[in-house]
């Protein structure tokens, strides 16, 4: 196994970002590829056996160009978060993965797929099928793993059930809690994906994957309220119709609402697999979902010491048990004919007496002054001793957690509030024009975190838009603004 070139497309993502050190400590020469090249190298730390890549599967040419001369390539990417189309957007980026296939030297592809249940439909569940359909048309031998829900700190649907025994007093659900799964531990996912990259097949083939315990939805809610030690009250009720549970989904969790609304969509199935023959072929010891949960739970603080906190002691200090994984996010972004050394330099001013926060000081002063109704003391006035910013320096209630000249910075929220925040600031170098996103990220403290969130989002929808076009004018030209 060892000295093979292992592409890994869609490594960004829940399962792509914590396989790619798994597949580095097996001695392979890892690519990991994403379309966002900054949230990739946020995710994962540097190696000397693996190199980054942009990857774009909207853009045919750039897809055949990248995947090229790899022995293994796994398939990760999904268009979930796409939005309403996200089913055509899937499949187009299916074929111009699949023309690459065809037009360059690959050995294997593993394709990370989910169940068919005999009954019911959805947009999601057809998008993975029709996409398995459109890669077993190539020359190179497929296989596709076809899992159910994943358990682990960050998969949607555990991060869904887990925000919904922290955020709600009670647990109102949808009818489908009665429906049945055998969820699979990320740790047992991730042994069969290993052991595939082992594999030279011929032909194509799949596999269904699951654990051992096949629980409702219900029982498995039971199991994560006696985990947490949070009660269990759950009414389900058929008044949540699909397009109302989305909406639902979408206040009191923090998973983001197009992944949400499509996987609530299949969660409404039985997703029972059927996996003796894999399990028989690559065998292991299948976690319990007792075990799952407790695994995942004693994990979940690993999310505050990596690399998107930038290793800061401050926010491992401050994070607890119930902040949600994925964050809730505002934010605009600009694109512009500035440079990004112009850019940086306006950036880089951000909370100076002269310039302040470019727009709407008064609400960002404001909410610092109200930092005594939640705990803290008055605003103190910091700023940056040397000429140019570095790690650890305060801005006024902010900390530098991360830097990179010219391209991105991030802060680490420092007043008090239910939940972690940080500001972040990013410049992409598109060549013809540059990028530029101002974005605030949330995790909230279950409930009163997102009740926070909800009171400062009315001032979102404009500060940032707002801010964009401000360092913009500062740096030079006008520019063109989208949400």
């Amino acid at each position: 196994m060892k000295g093979k070139k292992v592409l890994v497309v869609g490594a960004s993502g829940y399962v792509g970002s914590q396989l790619v050190p798994l597949l580095l400590e097996q001695g392979l020469q890892v690519t990991a590829s994403a379309r966002n090249a900054t949230l990739l190298k946020s995710r994962i730390d540097h190696h000397k056996n693996l190199s980054f890549v942009a990857l774009d599967l909207a853009d045919k040419g750039q897809t055949l160009q990248v995947v090229n001369d790899f022995d293994v390539v796994y398939f990760l990417v999904h268009g979930m978060n796409h939005g309403h189309d996200f089913l055509d957007y899937e499949l187009s980026l299916a074929h111009h993965f699949a023309a690459a296939l065809n037009q360059n030297p690959i050995g294997h592809v593993i394709f990370l797929s989910s169940l068919q249940p005999q009954t019911g439909h959805s947009a999601h569940l057809q998008a993975r099928r029709e996409t398995g359909n459109i890669l077993r048309q190539t020359k190179v031998p497929i296989t596709e793993l076809r899992a159910g829900v994943i358990i682990g700190p960050g998969s949607a649907a555990f991060e869904i059930m887990r925000d919904f025994v922290y955020n709600l007093p009670i647990l109102v659900t949808p009818k489908w809690v009665d429906s049945k799964a055998n969820p699979i531990a990320l740790a047992n996912l991730n042994h069969y994906l290993l052991c595939l990259a082992q594999q030279s097949p011929t032909d194509s083939t799949y596999y269904e994957v699951g654990g051992p315990d096949i629980l409702s939805y219900r029982d498995q809610f039971k199991l994560l309220c006696h985990a947490t030690s949070n009660r269990y009250r759950l009414w389900a009720t058929s008044l949540l119709t699909p397009a109302m549970a989305s909406a639902w989904l979408g206040l009191v969790t923090s998973v983001p609402s197009n992944i949400g609304r499509a996987l609530l969509a299949g969660l409404s199935h039985d997703f029972i697999a059927q996996s003796q023959p894999i399990r028989k072929r690559f065998p292991q010891t299948l976690l319990s979902y007792q075990q799952m949960i407790d695994d995942s739970l004693r994990h979940e603080d690993e999310f505050a010491r990596g690399k998107v906190w930038g290793y800061d002691p401050a926010a491992l200090q401050r994070w607890q048990p119930g902040y949600g994984y994925y964050p809730k996010q505002a934010g605009a972004c600009i694109t512009t004919q500035k440079t990004a050394e112009q850019l940086w330099s306006v950036v880089t001013q951000l909370g100076s007496p002269e310039q302040g926060y470019f727009f709407a000081n008064v609400l960002w002063r404001t909410r610092e002054w109200l930092d005594l109704l939640f705990g803290g003391g008055r605003p103190k006035r910091h700023i940056p001793a040397g000429p140019s910013l570095t790690i650890g320096d305060q801005i006024d209630s902010w900390k530098v957690i991360r830097i990179q000249p010219n391209h991105f910075l991030s802060l680490l929220f420092g007043m008090k509030g239910p939940g972690l925040g940080r500001l972040e600031c990013t410049i992409i170098d598109h060549g013809t024009h540059r990028e530029l996103d101002v974005r605030a990220w949330w995790h909230p403290k279950g409930f009163l975190g997102l009740l926070y969130w909800y009171a400062m989002f009315p001032a979102h929808l404009f500060i940032f838009k707002g801010m964009v076009k401000a360092i913009c004018n500062k740096a030079g030209k006008k520019a063109r603004v989208s949400i």
